[in-house]
């Protein structure tokens, strides 16, 4: 019998609230639809380069480049980068740990039961040619004018879904079948409205 499992890979940042959303909601796909997913690191430092923004973003950003180094390095440690991503995801976006905090890093690694000295990557700009070959390979095929989340299935690449709040149960899976039918259509290009409310994490 072929395999009929779905392909998933989803490209991250740990600081994007809306990427965080979705990859909940894909975890959620996982346990109706016959899906798997691969995670990517992509960078939002990388991609805001030379970009006019608001200056409290773009001073944010100075410091954007320590978790996808780390999950970056872990990565080229073999390690699979969910459980990283998770860690991190609980700690900035549910505990609200800035970003700036010096214990954040090992307090993630702790949590995803890695190893403490890949904390040091997160000052290493020699995990940064890596990174951005994984970047790209996640966004040039959707385009350089979007943000995060990406998701590549089955070789389409796409921005979002955009979710503000994390769709449950098989709910989840008609989200999914819907977000994947457009996205295999190739004249399809965007669906989008105005944001009514922030990002709802529970």
């Amino acid at each position: 019998m072929a395999d009929e499992t779905t392909r998933i890979d989803f490209w991250f940042d740990p600081l994007c609230p809306w990427a965080w959303i979705t990859s909940r909601w894909v975890l959620e796909v996982e346990q109706v639809r016959p899906v798997a997913t691969t995670w990517n690191v992509m960078s939002l430092t990388v991609l805001n380069e030379g970009r006019d923004l608001p200056a409290d973003y773009l001073e944010k950003m100075k410091h954007g480049y320590g978790p996808v180094r780390v999950c970056t390095a872990a990565a080229g440690a073999g390690h699979d980068l969910l459980p990283l991503y998770t860690a991190y995801g609980e700690l900035i976006h549910h505990e609200k740990v800035e970003i700036t905090d010096p214990t954040l890093h090992e307090r993630a690694l702790a949590a995803a039961g890695l190893p403490a000295e890949l904390a040091a990557a997160a000052d290493d700009a020699s995990h940064d040619d890596a990174l951005k070959k994984s970047h790209h390979r996640g966004m040039d095929p959707v385009g350089m004018d979007v943000g995060t989340p990406v998701i590549h299935v089955d070789g389409v690449a796409f921005f979002g879904p955009v979710l503000s709040r994390i769709p449950r149960g098989e709910q989840a899976g008609q989200v999914w079948d819907g977000a994947r039918l457009l996205a295999g259509f190739p004249h399809f290009y965007e669906l989008k409205r105005t944001r009514t409310e922030g990002p709802q994490f529970d």
